[in-house]
């Protein structure tokens, strides 16, 4: 008699979240700094107004530009005497705001704002747009960065392999370059700071 095989199971017809895990936590909107400083987790979380927001896993491809820049913006800042650091590591744009860049330079090492779990503000933050939400880097974190006195943000962007550069002029950003393939991108605040456009998007 031929054994008929048992179909896999559907977890997600009987499955139900782990509530009285979620409810160690605060809900959405009640979260505090405290609470969000002491969540303990390998995933990449930020903080607004009371509310965590989970990023999607960098992929590859993300990561591999990443390294690449990290390699560039930490010689500048090792031979400025600054620091160069990248994700994750929770930077605080104000109270009850909590973004992670994907790298963060401040111009001097042992400036006051660098602290151990945190860093209290930068000099300089870029972002490798991510595919799931290019609205985050381009519009909602434009006018953040802008917000908490960042001098400079540079916008990665793989969709059309671009490098855009945003300089802080009264308050605001305002586009000191537009680089497409081909051409040097360069900072408006530091001269050593400059990146071939075709050696990003062809990082091995």
């Amino acid at each position: 008699m031929a054994i008929r095989p048992v179909p896999p199971l559907n977890r997600s017809e009987f499955a139900e979240p782990a509530w009285e895990i979620a409810r160690l936590f605060p809900a959405q909107g009640l979260w505090s700094e405290v609470d969000y400083l002491g969540l303990k987790t390998n995933r990449l979380v930020e903080f607004s107004q009371g509310r965590v927001e989970v990023l999607a896993m960098p992929t590859d491809d993300h990561q591999t530009m990443v390294a690449y820049l990290f390699t560039i913006l930490s010689a500048v800042a090792q031979a400025l005497g600054g620091k160069a650091l990248f994700a994750p590591l929770r930077l605080r744009l104000k109270s009850g705001k909590f973004r992670e860049p994907d790298l963060v330079m401040l111009f001097k090492a042992d400036d006051e704002r660098r602290h151990n779990e945190y860093w209290d503000g930068a000099d300089l933050v870029m972002e490798v747009v991510s595919p799931d939400d290019p609205d985050r880097d381009w519009i909602v974190k434009r006018q953040e960065y802008a917000q908490a006195g960042i001098s400079e943000y540079w916008i990665i962007d793989p969709r059309n392999e671009t490098v855009t550069v945003l300089q802080l002029q009264q308050g605001a950003y305002v586009e000191h370059g537009h680089f497409e393939r081909g051409a040097q991108a360069a900072s408006s605040v530091l001269p050593a700071l400059q990146l071939d456009v075709n050696a990003v998007f062809d990082a091995p």
